[in-house]
């Protein structure tokens, strides 16, 4: 089951975070060039092709799916900049490239993810939707706060930093990551939702469990390549999940048992797309490319 749509849905959201950028009023010209740094700096662009790719088995229009796609990806890239600033996690690298406080300076990555930040909330509210109603985007702006914030990633990263040197079990460490990483991989799916005309709520049950179990196994697969790859293919320095002594599977399982996890949990995403009532081989060979993935 090839992903079929993955470099499409790729290519898409990419013309899109370029053009809201163009589309951004001069203010100050390194803050942009940060912003844009960031944020096409390639990537998977895991949370806009779910959007898509949900939406468009929902029947959503492409169109109306630019906005939360874009919008996803804004939150992403925001929290991968801080996520590397040397108060967290303190990295050189993402996607190959020096990290954004790197390349500029602390302040200016600070207000860069600041600014993406705002800029997904502006995307989803201003997006000019042809199928969607008020209510449903005041629902899309509920969701996004709620998976990015306090109940959501940033979290899920104040359980990361909380945890790093600690003794954690595997329920903690399944609690960190459902928020740190699954809760946008879920909300992707929910704004697809949202999107759609549909309103049966077993059917979204469906899909939060497909979406659930995905960001966890991203994030066993994630835990498994920070040992087995390398750091050109990884994009970002191999070990540095082991040598900043981080709460991970492989640590927690043992390697082994890790990828017999991320086996599991691939299974599980697969009988919730069973309970839907659609063409689910897209969102299928999607969740087999998350669990082979080397980068």
């Amino acid at each position: 089951m090839p992903v079929q749509h993955l470099p499409v849905y790729q290519q898409r959201v990419e013309a899109q975070l370029q053009q809201l950028l163009t589309a951004r009023a001069h203010t100050d010209a390194r803050l942009l060039d940060a912003m844009s740094y960031s944020l096409l700096l390639g990537g998977k662009r895991v949370r806009p092709y779910l959007v898509y790719a949900c939406g468009t088995m929902l029947g959503a229009t492409l169109h109306d799916l630019d906005g939360p796609a874009a919008a996803l990806e804004a939150i992403h890239s925001y929290s991968l900049i801080h996520d590397d600033l040397p108060a967290m996690d303190n990295d050189d690298l993402r996607r190959g490239k020096p990290t954004c406080h790197k390349a500029f300076d602390e302040a200016t990555a600070i207000l860069a993810g600041d600014a993406l930040q705002a800029l997904a909330f502006d995307i989803i509210a201003s997006h000019p939707y042809q199928h969607v109603g008020t209510a449903s985007i005041v629902r899309m702006l509920q969701q996004l706060a709620r998976a990015s914030g306090y109940n959501g990633m940033c979290g899920g990263q104040a359980i990361d930093l909380a945890q790093t040197n600690q003794r954690t079990n595997l329920q903690q460490l399944e609690r960190m990551h459902r928020l740190k990483t699954g809760a946008l991989i879920e909300c992707a799916v929910e704004l697809a939702w949202l999107c759609s005309s549909k309103q049966h709520p077993a059917e979204l049950a469906a899909l939060q469990a497909f979406a659930g179990a995905l960001g966890l196994a991203f994030q066993v697969q994630d835990d498994i390549l920070d040992i087995e790859s390398d750091t050109q293919t990884l994009g970002k320095p191999q070990g540095s999940d082991t040598k900043a002594n981080k709460s991970t599977y492989p640590a927690l399982l043992g390697l082994t048992q890790a990828k017999q996890k991320a086996q599991q949990l691939y299974q599980d995403a697969l009988n919730a797309l069973a309970a839907l009532p659609y063409n689910t081989d897209e969102l299928r060979g999607f969740a087999k490319y998350i669990i082979e993935r080397k980068f």
